[in-house]
């Protein structure tokens, strides 16, 4: 299968990016960062989550995030919603778009949510079935689909199970989470044969991790096998609190530097993300980790 000749980015860096962060980033910041990745043509940006503040403090502004955000026209401002109050609080800030999760891990899944694998998919389709009244879309998160910190490998006959499930609910895609970055090439491709056997190629999307420097290498295949969207965070923040080692996710720059370099259409300006990317490790003070965003540095040093 030839690889698309277009690529919808999902920015998670103010969602994924910042949840595992040690310091609190504040309001202003975080609604300046997030405007700047709307102003670089990213079309998708989870701009926070409403979650428990005392299982992700670093979530806890993001109503007001929400609230002070001037929304661009063309753009999906997105947020986690992990049950229905979260929900009831997304839509209650006029989201026009929430995401929902389930992980493939039984051990996983009571780590992150405290609850088990069937449990997450009735809170999934509780949040489905109300945000279908409201008009508002769900999308889909697989958590653990290559590996996970507790049970080690992951069966792809699970995964399509969840992702089965999901779609019926009403998710509109699924997206394929490496959320520890142990996936490789072969690996990956291997899922994705599996789990595009059930859901079609335009209805998945991956977000891989780069524990492992992996995670070019495995979008690169999934664009081979067909699938054209691809979650990333500016800067490569990320990690999740309950997954002990996973490094951030792949970073946008080194994504966007790719699909140029493939001539891939994704309508995103390098330079500005990558701007984007210096304005908020500068407020965590920290470098980047995206190989490109440093290289542009230099370059411009």
């Amino acid at each position: 299968m030839s690889r698309p000749r277009q690529v919808k980015i999902v920015e998670v860096g103010p969602r994924d990016g910042l949840q595992n962060e040690p310091q609190m980033v504040p309001t202003v910041t975080k609604v300046a960062f997030i405007d700047m990745l709307a102003s670089a043509g990213l079309p998708y940006v989870e701009a926070g989550a409403f979650v428990s503040a005392n299982a992700v403090p670093q979530m806890a502004g993001t109503a007001d995030v929400i609230a002070t955000l001037k929304r661009r026209d063309g753009v999906v401002y997105a947020v986690l919603a992990p049950n229905l109050k979260g929900l009831q609080a997304a839509i209650a800030s006029g989201v026009e778009e929430v995401a929902s999760f389930a992980a493939a891990s039984e051990t996983f899944s009571q780590k992150n949510t405290r609850c088990s694998i069937a449990e997450s998919l009735e809170r999934a389709a509780a949040i489905c079935d109300v945000a279908s009244e409201k008009n508002v879309r769900v999308r889909g998160y697989i958590s653990c689909v290559l590996g996970c910190p507790y049970e080690g490998d992951v069966d792809p006959g699970s995964v399509v199970e969840i992702a089965e499930k999901l779609l019926a609910m009403g998710c509109y895609e699924i997206s394929l989470g490496d959320s520890i970055g142990v996936g490789t090439a072969d690996k990956s491709r291997d899922l994705i044969d599996v789990v595009s056997q059930s859901i079609p190629h335009d209805r998945l999307a991956v977000h891989f991790h780069d524990t492992y420097g992996q995670a070019l290498a495995n979008i690169l295949v999934a664009l081979e096998s067909g699938i054209s969207v691809v979650d990333s965070s500016t800067a490569g923040l990320g990690g999740c609190p309950f997954a002990p080692g996973a490094a951030g996710n792949v970073a946008t720059e080194d994504v966007v530097f790719m699909l140029d370099g493939l001539g891939v259409r994704t309508g995103v300006d390098l330079d500005k993300v990558a701007a984007a990317g210096r304005f908020i490790c500068d407020a965590l003070g920290r470098a980047p980790a995206s190989k490109a965003a440093l290289a542009l540095a230099a370059k411009s040093a």
